[in-house]
């Protein structure tokens, strides 16, 4: 009988093609009502990773989840846009954190009925990738993470820091460990 196959974590990450030109623009270029949402992803001891990559989904502001097509097609030799015209709204974000772990997407706001924006974290040391979301208003009655007791949902609470700007920090672990979801026990669409 074989051993299993041990654990391997998440990458390694080729920067060829991975976080694209513009990944982090989910809205079109010049739209009155663009948020931008930033932050940092922390390790267990409060460093910034800086090598992590984000992938973020969400709603239209009025409600769709099919967003417009052309978000991951990609030219493979530069990483430019084919079929993403910069113009429609796609609900799709893409982008890697910097030497300080910081990141930055510009988006529309979602909708009311499904305020946040869901997070997708690929990092070194993690044997798959976790599951999050960025509430930029409260969970609404009825969200799942509506139920959690308030520490642990105020991890899930993108801080506004002035007019249209957010911030959302990803903590791996730790006492501020940002509380990561099973996206399968989750009722409805994500």
């Amino acid at each position: 009988m074989h051993e299993p196959t041990p654990s391997q974590t998440v990458g390694p990450f080729y920067g060829y093609a991975l976080p694209f030109p513009g990944g982090g623009d989910v809205a079109p270029a010049g739209h009155p009502d663009t948020v931008t949402v930033h932050g940092r992803v922390h390790d267990g001891a409060g460093a910034p990773v800086p090598d992590a990559l984000l992938e973020f989904w969400q709603a239209t502001p009025g409600g769709s989840l099919a967003g417009r097509p052309g978000s991951l097609r990609r030219d493979p030799v530069t990483g430019g846009f084919l079929g993403r015209n910069g113009v429609d709204f796609t609900g799709f974000a893409r982008v890697a954190t910097d030497a300080d772990g910081h990141w930055t997407v510009r988006t529309l706001p979602p909708p009311a009925a499904r305020p946040y924006l869901a997070v997708c974290v690929f990092a070194r040391g993690l044997t798959h990738h976790l599951y999050t979301r960025a509430y930029l208003a409260g969970p609404p009655a009825g969200d799942p993470v509506a139920a959690l007791p308030g520490e642990l949902r105020a991890t899930l609470l993108a801080r506004a820091e002035g007019e249209r700007t957010y911030r959302f920090d990803v903590h791996l672990q730790g006492e501020k460990e940002t509380v990561f979801l099973d996206i399968r026990a989750l009722p409805g669409p994500r």
